[in-house]
């Protein structure tokens, strides 16, 4: 809608190696994410390869041991070291928030737009959140946040003009990265075809529309398609919707951050779904 890399050398606690050694992604793929809510969510997904935890003994102690029982129980980590807030602070990016914790980790296999469709058309009813060059990191970690929320199916990115899985991605969404898959495409308006030959019905959020999001129909299958802030949806990308609506607001304000916007439209359509 318009709407460096310096390793710390702390004290280490006893290392975990896996007893069941798996390969290990040694590029430079790996990466750190930081923060309680994006951590304890990455060691509990299956689907993360998980190589190093550092945490604070405070921050430790603040997770009433929840991981230390994940590390037992899925055998998620190859080892974990405490350290003070400011030795983990070099590990990650200047101004970075840790919340005392940061994992190292590699990056999460993506999900394919083919098994996106399938799985929806098993489903039979369901909402995926579409988003038209949608740039800033912490807005698409919102909506993968509300999109978790409300039990969506995907989050659609496009392949430029998005931000990366990163940490920062990851913090914004509070753990729902974990949860709701990030599909990437190349071109939106193909794959809002192909969203369409499964059975999606794609409605595009316009602050002109002449229809209301409240009074547009919302069954089975449907894709919600959200543009950048200020320049709203591309005319292709408009064009492909099959209808466009708006979001009432009150005179004066024409448009709502992208994030606030997903988020009302996955409520209208659960409410109505």
């Amino acid at each position: 809608m318009r709407h460096k890399h310096q390793k710390p050398h702390p004290k280490k606690t006893p290392s975990r190696r896996r007893s069941n050694s798996r390969k290990r992604n040694k590029s430079s793929g790996v990466l750190w994410l930081y923060g309680v809510h994006a951590v304890l969510a990455a060691l509990a997904n299956p689907k993360r390869c998980c190589h190093r935890l550092v945490v604070t003994p405070e921050t430790r102690r603040a997770t009433g041991q929840q991981i230390d029982e994940l590390m037992v129980k899925l055998d998620r980590i190859d080892s974990v070291e405490e350290a003070t807030r400011i030795k983990i602070s070099t590990i990650l990016p200047e101004g970075a928030v840790h919340q005392g914790i940061a994992l190292q980790t590699d990056p999460l296999p993506e999900t394919s737009l083919a098994k996106l469709c399938c799985v929806a058309q098993a489903a039979v009813n369901g909402v995926a959140v579409v988003l038209d060059q949608v740039s800033d990191p912490h807005n698409v970690g919102a909506v993968l946040r509300s999109a978790a929320a409300f039990g969506a199916l995907a989050v659609i990115i496009t392949e430029h003009h998005a931000p990366k899985a990163t940490a920062s991605l990851a913090k914004a969404a509070s753990g729902a990265l974990e949860q709701i898959p990030l599909v990437r495409v190349k071109n939106l308006s193909h794959a809002m075809r192909k969203l369409k030959d499964c059975g999606f019905w794609c409605v595009g959020l316009d602050a002109y529309a002449e229809r209301s999001l409240s009074d547009t129909p919302m069954k089975g299958l449907t894709a919600m398609v959200l543009g950048a802030e200020g320049r709203g949806l591309r005319r292709l990308v408009h064009e492909s919707c099959d209808l466009t609506a708006r979001i009432s607001l009150k005179s004066g304000m024409d448009s709502l951050n992208v994030s606030n916007a997903a988020a009302i439209a996955l409520y209208e359509h659960n409410r109505r779904a």
